[in-house]
């Protein structure tokens, strides 16, 4: 592969043009003056040491030598290579809530930032925390989607993860154990490989059956853990715009509670840990529970660093400069008695 590191400075090869554009018109103009003085053809057997091409030779040394100065700018870099090494790691399925409930504030304030947006600010800097492991990421509500497959490229993870909304999902509801399900058959075939998974919800679960989920879960060997979000005093859910809050057919403003009692029976039934997002070190506390788990073999695919080229156009702007210092404009005297081309031409210039 062949990059660039400072890209936009290629648009000063834009100059060359113009350079050249230049160089034209002032032997344009020169030629116009030498007329002034008489004719052409007097005035040639005048300066016998005065080339015609040497200038040219000049300024086409001088103009490459202006776009390797270019290419040296912009930073030119090669030899990147996909490779696949040994790292030692655990597989995390994170499942992030998307319901309409998501929209509300995480804390007591009803102006707050809301439930998703934290949960998102709080994977980042979980994401950050897994080094060697690999990571995969579903969404759910009244149902479960895969966003991203379990991978070791957390730069996808994070780039998927901020485009996350509530709108993802079309079916309404907070279906806890359809995403632990699909969770669990979202993992890597690799039995020596320990397994996580990660719940962040307000808890209010409504469609299945989370605990008995997270029960197969632990029988096979997977550690569930949920980060629970949002106000147990409850929080308005807020619609798009207007400041207004959704209602019930009756017209009272629907109140969403972070439910703490079912989230803590989801990871205790998934031998894992349950945390409030509200504390100061939620992240840290689920990091501690993962790190019990034994990290196994796993393969990553890791990129090689660029190597920098700009050295060989260096060397050869050098070469070039060098050349252009030792090339004179009048003409080379071993040559001028030479004749290239019939008698009735011109002496090489």
């Amino acid at each position: 592969m062949f990059s660039f590191a400072n890209p936009e400075a290629l648009y000063l090869l834009l100059l060359i043009p113009i350079l050249i554009a230049i160089f034209i018109f002032s032997r344009y103009s020169r030629t116009n003056k030498l007329k002034r003085f008489g004719n052409p053809n007097v005035i040639k057997e005048l300066m016998p040491d005065v080339s015609i091409y040497k200038p040219w030779i000049k300024i086409s040394l001088a103009i490459f030598a202006v776009m390797m100065i270019i290419i040296i700018i912009a930073r030119p870099r090669a030899g990147s290579k996909e490779q696949t090494v040994k790292v030692k790691g655990i597989e995390v399925m994170i499942a992030l809530d998307v319901s309409n409930s998501m929209r509300a504030s995480a804390s007591d304030d009803r102006n707050g930032v809301s439930r998703l947006q934290k949960s998102k600010l709080m994977l980042e800097k979980l994401i950050d925390k897994l080094d060697n492991d690999k990571v995969g990421l579903i969404v759910f509500a009244g149902n479960a989607y895969t966003q991203l497959p379990i991978t070791s490229d957390f730069v996808s993870a994070k780039m998927f993860l901020n485009s996350i909304n509530t709108n993802m999902v079309s079916t309404q509801g907070t279906a806890i154990g359809t995403a632990i399900k699909l969770a669990m058959n979202s993992f890597t075939p690799n039995e020596n490989s320990q397994k996580a998974i990660i719940i962040i919800t307000d808890g209010e679960n409504h469609e299945d059956d989370a605990v008995g989920m997270a029960k197969e879960a632990k029988d096979k060997g997977i550690q569930v853990n949920v980060i629970g979000i949002g106000s147990v005093k409850g929080s308005p859910i807020p619609l798009n715009g207007n400041n207004e809050f959704l209602k019930d057919d009756n017209g009272n403003i629907v109140t969403t509670y972070l439910n703490e009692k079912m989230a803590q029976e989801i990871a205790l039934a998934g031998d894992g840990e349950y945390v409030s997002a509200n504390e100061n070190n939620a992240i840290g506390e689920i990091d501690n529970k993962l790190k019990t788990l034994a990290k196994a073999d796993m393969e990553k695919i890791v990129y090689s660093k660029h190597d920098e080229q700009f050295p060989v156009f260096a060397w050869i702007t050098l070469i070039i400069l060098i050349i252009n210092i030792f090339v004179l404009d009048r003409k080379i005297s071993w040559l001028k008695n030479i004749n290239f081309f019939s008698k009735d031409d011109k002496k090489i210039k």
